[in-house]
């Protein structure tokens, strides 16, 4: 629900500031802020994640033609992004005080490749305002799956990191928390899958060779079977998000 309302009140607050820049926007089209490349790195939040959701590398190319008279850039992006269930919360063992998700089977990653069109909707004027770009991209979506791992007490008083049982009638018994993430990478699949998103940005930065800004958008996503993420729960292969993100970069003219 936080997530929500963060991703809501960004949309509200961009929707406010591109009314304002578009009031105030220069006609000199000679000296609007053009560029050949532009490459860049950012964090990234969505309704299907934790605060920190994942990490994005993109670039955006000039291409020669135009479309509706406004400056295309081919854009190509990789992502790769932690998708939560729905059902997924968190729960602390009062004997050991360690946290673990409780009928968690599998974290499942994303790992997305895109390739879109960029749309430079509004530049800036010189070194004031904002650049507005609309983007639709799609691709194909590796899907791994890694087991969420589990700390179990043996019969001999030692601990165990292993992932759950399915197959056992009491898959906990005798868990006491949740075990390292950095164990059982060997076991992670692979579920193939594909993935479209439009979304806007917004560069708001103050220098023309350095960039802040951000990305809003939203993704759908489907593969090729359902995710195995929760044991006590319905999974499904088909997700949508809406997404935030924070990024930095610099261009080449």
């Amino acid at each position: 629900m936080i997530r929500v309302k963060l991703l809501l009140s960004a949309f509200v607050l961009i929707v406010a500031s591109t009314d304002l820049f578009a009031q105030r926007r220069a006609k000199v089209e000679e000296n609007e802020d053009t560029y050949k490349t532009f490459t860049s790195a950012g964090l990234t939040t969505n309704t299907n994640s934790g605060i920190l959701g994942g990490v994005v590398f993109r670039q955006s190319s000039a291409i020669s033609s135009k479309l509706w008279g406004k400056n295309q850039y081919r854009y190509l992006a990789v992502e790769l992004v932690n998708v939560k269930h729905p059902k997924e919360l968190a729960e602390q063992n009062f004997n050991t005080g360690s946290r673990f998700v409780y009928g968690k089977r599998n974290y499942l990653f994303s790992l997305r490749p895109e390739y879109g069109r960029e749309l430079a909707l509004f530049n800036r004027h010189e070194d004031e305002g904002i650049s507005i770009s609309a983007i639709v991209a799609a691709g194909p979506t590796i899907g791994l799956e890694k087991p969420y791992m589990v700390q179990f007490r043996n019969s001999d008083g030692r601990t165990e990191n292993r992932a759950l049982d399915a197959t056992m009638s009491n898959p906990y018994q005798d868990a006491i928390g949740g075990g390292s993430f950095f164990q059982g990478f060997g076991k992670t699949k692979i579920v193939p899958g594909v993935h479209i998103k439009t979304a806007l940005t917004f560069e708001l930065s103050a220098f023309r060779e350095s960039v802040t800004g951000v990305e809003i958008g939203f993704l759908a996503e489907a593969f090729t079977r359902k995710t195995n993420i929760m044991l006590f729960a319905e999974n499904r292969s088909f997700f949508t998000s809406g997404y935030l993100t924070l990024y930095f970069g610099s261009k080449k003219r």
